[in-house]
């Protein structure tokens, strides 16, 4: 039976296992997106969680060397005699180490171990000082929360306070206006006509006998809405009794209440008239509502019983006469007049406040006068160098024509999306109440690169960069090819190094060393200086038979600025003529002293052709990277230099990087000058991708939107808006500098007639390179631009690294300039264009093949020098006038010899009058080439006819002599 299921199985198989790899952590997930008419679609969405390092164990290393975790402390290095020992019994026999050494070796590790202490009793000083400082904070925490929570409760006591006099007063004022209600609501004394308020006439009282009482009605729970006792039967009504005290006349000072409180709130609504008669109307007798008023029954109804007559007969049945209701005028109560308290305590209706002026009354009396003003608020405002209005205005949440107000104010008119400079921004946001942060374009580039010291924990060793330096054809790629077993130079044009490369070799001792091999040719000047910034010892390579030449001294110097070690290592001791005793005394005139001859720079006598000494210079340079002791920091994010940056077809524009800081991985996003991109792949020197990069490694990185430039710095940013942002800025600032080097479009008139004026007779030779790598376009530029004088120069339109495309002959045809490609090809639609268009194009593949040939082409745009060859003299002895030919002058020829077409010069009394050429000269009646000393002729000048007697006529020749630079 197979490992598999059964065809009829509905069981489900297991999965299998996933593979093991170093890739990044990737959760998926599905989102359904919704698009027009209906349509549906789920995509699944990757997320790649970021690498930190630490967190994971370490990658694995190469199998020459095995790499510590990376969260361990490097221990230190072992005595030597052990070391010793063990590299004896593995086989490999190295010499003994001397006394020097020793001493230098135990002095360097007393040296790391005196670093580690210090480092030790600084990290504890700076963390006893953090804790001080969090204490501190903490104190200032808890004051700052016990004062506010002090200031909460004052609030807190005084809101209470506000709030309780409130309800006091509202209480006064609802006792008030119930005690006037209820003064109002006390039964009057019997009517009587004042002068002041007429009163209605007095009902006619009726005095009828008792009749039983009626039926009982419905109970209250019926008619009512709340279940309460039937109410007892109250007695009948009785007429008043007659008072002995006389009646009191009801005025309007009578009527006033006590207190105008009662003004302060609305008195209470009317009771709604019952449309049911209820339990106490109906055992009410009948005649009792026509004899007295009863206390608390509305005013209303009283005064509808008073308008009533009730009418009796003998005989005849019980009459009730109503009188007519007087009409109501159209408006209401709006016609009522000015509201005064007369009227107020006078009218029939009782008049009360209304609830807005009550409310107003209410804030008054606690305090809310007036309305609160909104604080303002005081913001930072961040100003660069230019800034619109209708941006500053947002920056401060003010009103963009507040802004215009104040400018206004200052004499300046604006419109809102007018620019004004940061002064201005500055004295607006200040007189506005708000605080100003300058800023500059440049601050762009702010904590762009870390300067921080990295802590001594965090360093692990590195291998050393070790730059090869030399004069052209001393040896120098076929010296490294010896120790890397490869063919590198065989690959060069003309036998010539015309690129930097960097490579890792293993040493014996297993330790990895990378190699940066540089041009010995002087126009590579400034690839050897960026050679030495980034390198930590420098390889001086200098021939035997040769000797000490202009670019081992231009070497020299390179290694004394950057500050860097040197090491001497003199080549080709395999021939005759070798005398490395030679080299070693000439070194002397450059301060630079051996080993051999007492000094401090270690020697080797090597040969590339049959590798002798090639493993005492790989050992000596591990012993000057273990006294210098590199380390670096593998935990942070990656930083380093572009050696070399070329455009690849296939691939795009590739950047050789040497990692110096931190590692760099695949999908960091990082900035190069003014390109950025996101790296898409790593290869290393033998042309494998590698996931990451540490420090000293060099790799090839691609992805970068743009040829970076050769020495630019790499530096990883956190997202894509920092890169854009930065490169941004930097290309602004390269377009402005080029700008400025070449005459932009906005250079004034005044200053091209002043460029007139100064290269008048000034001839240019325009230029287009093209090159493979970005090196070699920058040393075939430097040294263009050393070519000619204050007659002719070069003049580079456009460099660049790439083929030759269309738009390069474009721009050489509108500028009449010719295209050098150099190790590089035109693309097919270019090579048309420049064919049809007339354009040269020139192809070279060694640089000074290149710079000759330009240099010989801006010799022949050299104008000639002009020297004169004096001939002879002849002496005017008469004039003849000659009809149709003019005056011919008879002479006699005194020196030398006169040609015919030669140059003369007419003196007349030591000045000269005339300068021309030789027009006619006759021997007798023929005319003669030449006429030499002794003779007599006849001469006739071109244009010139002012000749007399006694002049003497000088002949010379001009000669013309071609001028190089």
């Amino acid at each position: 039976m197979s490992d598999t299921n059964n065809p009829g199985d509905k069981t489900q198989a297991r999965p299998p296992s996933k593979p093991l790899s170093l890739k990044r952590p990737i959760e998926q997930g599905t989102v359904r997106q919704s698009f027009s008419h209906g349509r549906t679609k789920q995509v699944v969405v990757e997320t790649v969680k970021r690498r930190v390092i630490g967190a994971a164990p370490a990658a694995p290393a190469r199998e020459t060397t095995p790499v510590a975790p990376a969260t361990r402390v490097a221990p230190p290095p072992p005595p030597a005699a052990p070391r010793q020992a063990q590299r004896s019994a593995s086989g490999v026999v190295l010499r003994t180490l001397s006394e020097q050494e020793s001493n230098a070796r135990a002095a360097a590790l007393a040296d790391a171990k005196r670093r580690e202490a210090e480092a030790k009793q600084r990290a504890e000083a700076e963390a006893a000082a953090e804790r001080e400082r969090l204490a501190a904070e903490q104190r200032e925490r808890e004051a700052a929360e016990a004062k506010k929570r002090e200031e909460e409760a004052r609030r807190r006591q005084e809101e209470e306070a506000r709030l309780a006099a409130a309800e006091e007063a509202r209480r006064a004022a609802e006792e008030a206006a119930k005690e006037a209600s209820k003064e109002a609501a006390k039964p009057a004394p019997a009517p009587t006509v004042s002068r002041t308020a007429p009163m209605p006439a007095a009902p006619t009282i009726v005095r009828t006998p008792p009749t039983p009482p009626r039926a009982p009605a419905a109970p209250a729970a019926q008619a009512a809405p709340r279940p309460a006792p039937a109410p007892a039967a109250r007695p009948p009504l009785t007429a008043r009794p007659a008072s002995s005290e006389p009646r009191k006349t009801i005025t309007a000072d009578v009527r006033k209440p006590r207190d105008l409180n009662f003004m302060a709130r609305p008195a209470p609504a009317p009771e709604p008239e019952p449309t049911a008669p209820t339990a106490a109307t109906a055992a009410r007798p009948a005649g009792a509502a026509t004899t007295a008023r009863t206390p608390g029954r509305p005013q209303a109804a009283e005064e509808e019983n008073e308008q009533k007559r009730v009418i009796r007969r003998p005989g005849m049945p019980l009459k009730i006469i109503t009188p007519p209701k007087t009409p109501k005028q159209p408006g209401g109560d709006r016609n009522r007049g000015r509201l005064t308290i007369a009227t107020a305590t006078s009218g029939e209706d009782e008049r009360t406040r209304s609830v807005a002026s009550f409310r107003r009354r209410q804030q008054r009396m606690s305090g809310h006068r007036q309305v609160e003003q909104k604080e303002k608020l005081s913001r930072e405002v961040t100003i660069p160098e230019t800034i619109t209005i209708q941006e500053l205005a947002n920056r401060m949440s003010e009103r963009a024509v507040d802004v215009i107000r104040l400018l206004m104010k200052q004499g300046q008119i604006h419109k809102i999306t007018d620019v004004i400079d940061s002064d201005s921004a500055q004295l607006i946001a200040e007189e506005l109440g708000h605080t100003v942060r300058r800023v500059a374009e440049s601050d762009v580039e702010e904590g762009l690169v870390s300067d921080e010291p990295d802590l001594e924990e965090d360093l692990d060793p590195r291998p050393p960069v070790v730059t090869i330096m030399g004069h052209v054809d001393h040896g120098k790629t076929s010296l490294l090819d010896a120790i890397r077993k490869t063919t590198v130079v065989s690959g060069e044009a003309g036998g010539i190094t015309q690129h930097i490369g960097a490579y890792q070799v293993a040493a014996p001792s297993g330790d990895m060393v990378t190699f940066i091999d540089t041009p010995g040719h002087a126009a590579f000047t400034s690839m050897r200086a960026r050679g030495a910034k980034v390198t930590d010892i420098v390889v001086l390579v200098v021939a035997a038979d040769d000797g000490v030449m202009p670019q081992t001294v231009e070497a020299i110097s390179h290694a004394k600025a950057a500050g860097v070690p040197l090491i001497l290592a003199i080549n080709k001791i395999d021939k005759p003529e070798a005398n490395p005793q030679r080299v070693r005394t000439e070194l002397l005139q450059h301060d630079i002293q051996v080993e051999s001859m007492g000094g401090e720079t270690l020697e080797f006598e090597v040969s590339a052709k049959t590798g002798d000494g090639l493993s005492d210079l790989l050992e000596g340079l591990q012993l000057q990277a273990e006294i210098m002791n590199l380390r670096a920091n593998e935990q942070r994010d990656g930083e380093g230099t572009v050696i070399e940056a070329k455009l690849d077809r296939g691939r795009g524009p590739v950047a050789t990087v040497l990692v110096q800081r931190g590692t760099l991985f695949t999908g960091d996003i990082v900035v190069a000058g003014a390109e950025w991109g996101r790296v898409r792949a790593l290869i290393d020197d033998k042309g494998e991708n590698v996931p990451y990069a540490g420090p000293s490694v060099p790799v090839e990185v691609l992805g970068f939107n743009g040829t970076p430039d050769a020495g630019d710095r790499v530096v990883v940013v956190p997202n894509e808006a920092r890169a854009r942002e930065v490169t941004e800025y930097r290309a602004r600032q390269k377009r402005e500098r080029i700008a400025a080097r070449t005459g932009g479009a906005n250079r004034s008139l005044v200053d091209m007639m002043r460029d007139l004026k100064e290269g008048a007779g000034r001839k240019e030779l325009a230029l287009v390179v093209k090159g493979d790598v970005q090196g070699s376009v920058e040393a075939i530029t430097g040294a263009l631009e050393k070519l000619g004088n204050d007659e002719v120069s070069a003049r580079i339109l456009l460099s660049g690294v790439g083929g030759i495309t269309e738009s390069d002959i474009t721009l050489a045809e509108a500028s009449k300039a010719v295209v050098i490609g150099f190790n590089v090809r035109a693309h097919k639609e270019a090579r048309e264009s420049a064919e049809r268009n007339g354009v040269e194009i020139r192809y070279y593949n060694i640089i000074y093949d290149l710079v000759d040939d330009i240099k010989s082409t801006l010799s022949g745009m050299l104008p000639p020098t002009l020297r004169e060859e004096r001939l002879g003299e002849a002496q005017i002895i008469q004039i003849f006038d000659v009809s149709k030919v003019g005056k011919i002058a008879g002479c006699r020829v005194t020196d030398g010899v006169v040609q015919r077409g030669a140059h003369v010069r007419l003196i007349r009394d030591s000045v000269v009058i005339h300068e021309g050429k030789l027009a006619q000269l006759k021997r007798l009646k023929d005319d003669a080439k030449e006429v030499i000393s002794g003779y007599e002729c006849g001469m006739s000048f071109e244009n010139f006819q002012d000749m007399r007697a006694g002049d003497t006529i000088e002949c010379y020749r001009v000669e013309e002599i071609r001028r190089t630079l």
